[in-house]
């Protein structure tokens, strides 16, 4: 048994490419930033992942991404050697400069452990801003939303492996869920590895994040939808 992302960094990219629009969904949060903030000039992602929305926000924007995953940031230093990345928790990261834009997508939110923590990291992305900096957030499904007993499954191929992936659930209380992601991967030399990671996540509430943005000092808006049915956060840091 596996935490989470330490072995399916490897195919992270075979398998969300297919799920996630890098390209409009970069574009769209830069018009969100750039509406409220127009001269936006620097972006910090926070949960960089493998650096495919960095790639994207470094054609626009002078980028830094932080990531919490040794595993994920050596995929993406590899892929993007000229772009800084700095290994921290998002919940108390201290880089000693700011951004124009802090952004954190694709429910990455959803890791963190409690509410005091949601707390923590609206304090931490606002310590990181300059004054009329904006924050974007993709949150994770709250649980109202979320289907308990869901089982789904995904996969894919590239010139090098193929994968699949199985993923089922368990809720352990009122906020916190466990993901158990099963993982089958085929290599080019005959290998087959198989897995499971679990990845422990929470759930919070549209109040909660709008209370944890404000006691942070920003000014926040609820899009229900946002770019994946997920809904989104766009944020200010009042001048």
């Amino acid at each position: 048994m596996y935490g989470a992302y330490e072995r399916s960094a490897e195919v992270y990219d075979a398998l969300y490419s297919q799920l996630v629009d890098y390209d409009a969904n970069a574009a769209r949060v830069a018009e969100l930033i750039d509406e409220r903030n127009p001269a936006a000039a620097t972006l910090l992602e926070v949960a960089s992942g493998t650096g495919a929305y960095l790639e994207r926000f470094a054609r626009r924007y002078e980028v830094v991404g932080v990531d919490s995953s040794p595993a994920m940031l050596e995929r993406a230093r590899a892929k993007l050697p000229d772009i800084e990345m700095v290994e921290g928790d998002m919940t108390d990261f201290d880089l000693g400069g700011s951004f124009d834009a802090v952004v954190c997508l694709f429910s990455s939110i959803a890791y963190l452990p409690d509410l005091e923590a949601l707390h923590s990291t609206m304090a931490a992305f606002a310590r990181h801003l300059n004054p009329g900096g904006v924050v974007v957030l993709e949150p994770w499904f709250s649980a109202d939303r979320w289907n308990d007993g869901h089982v789904g499954a995904m996969s894919a191929r590239t010139d090098g492996l193929a994968v699949a992936r199985a993923t089922t659930s368990t809720r352990i209380d009122d906020r916190h869920v466990v993901m158990h992601f099963g993982f089958a991967v085929a290599y080019p030399d005959g290998r087959v590895d198989t897995y499971v990671e679990e990845h422990a996540t929470s759930q919070f509430t549209v109040e909660e994040h709008l209370e944890a943005f404000l006691a942070a000092g920003l000014t926040a808006e609820h899009d229900p939808e946002g770019l994946m049915e997920r809904g989104l956060y766009v944020a200010v840091k009042q001048p």
